[in-house]
C-alpha cells in the first residue's frame, strides 16, 4: 500500500500519525489543547497558578519550572509530576492524576539520554507545551 503526500500532510495536520512520534509542533499543538481542557482550572490558561478553580490550593507557575532549576528544563521530572508517578515530587499536594495523560496511545519517546521508551503520547505532548511556556526558556534539558 503507498502513502499519498496528502495523507501525509493531513496526518501531519490532524495530529492522528498512527504510532510514530509526531513532530514536535504537532504535539505542542495536542499538548496545548490537553492542557487547557485538563490543567487550566487550577494553573489558568497561562500556565501561573491563577485559574478559576485555583483558590485555595495555591497551584504552581508552571512558566517558571525551568527558572526554578537555573535554567534547566527537567523532562523526565515534569512528565513524572505530570503523570503520578513520584508522588514525593513536589509539588504534589492536592494535584489530581489526569486519566487524559496516562491512558492512551503510546509513542517512542527519547528524553535525551539516548534511551526510547514508549510513553504516553499526551504525556509527552503536555510536557512538550509545558516548555514552551517557559519564562526565560530554557537554556539547557536534562533527562
Amino acid at each position: 500500500m503507498s502513502v499519498r503526500p496528502v495523507h501525509v500532510l493531513a496526518c501531519i495536520l490532524l495530529g492522528a500519525c498512527g504510532p510514530e512520534t509526531p513532530p514536535p509542533e504537532s504535539g505542542v499543538v495536542q499538548g496545548r489543547a490537553l492542557f487547557l481542557a485538563q490543567c487550566a482550572g487550577c494553573h489558568g490558561a497561562s500556565g501561573q497558578g491563577d485559574g478559576p478553580a485555583a483558590a485555595g490550593l495555591q497551584p504552581a507557575d508552571l512558566t517558571r519550572i525551568a527558572a526554578r532549576r537555573d535554567g534547566v528544563w527537567p523532562v523526565l521530572e515534569v512528565m513524572s509530576i505530570l503523570d503520578g508517578y513520584a508522588r514525593r515530587t513536589t509539588p504534589r499536594p492536592g494535584m489530581p492524576v489526569v486519566p487524559a495523560l496516562t491512558e492512551g496511545p503510546r509513542v517512542p519517546f527519547d528524553s535525551g539520554n539516548g534511551m526510547v521508551r514508549e510513553v504516553r503520547a499526551n504525556l509527552v505532548a503536555v510536557a512538550r507545551y509545558l516548555e514552551t511556556l517557559q519564562v526565560p526558556p530554557p537554556g539547557r534539558r536534562v533527562p
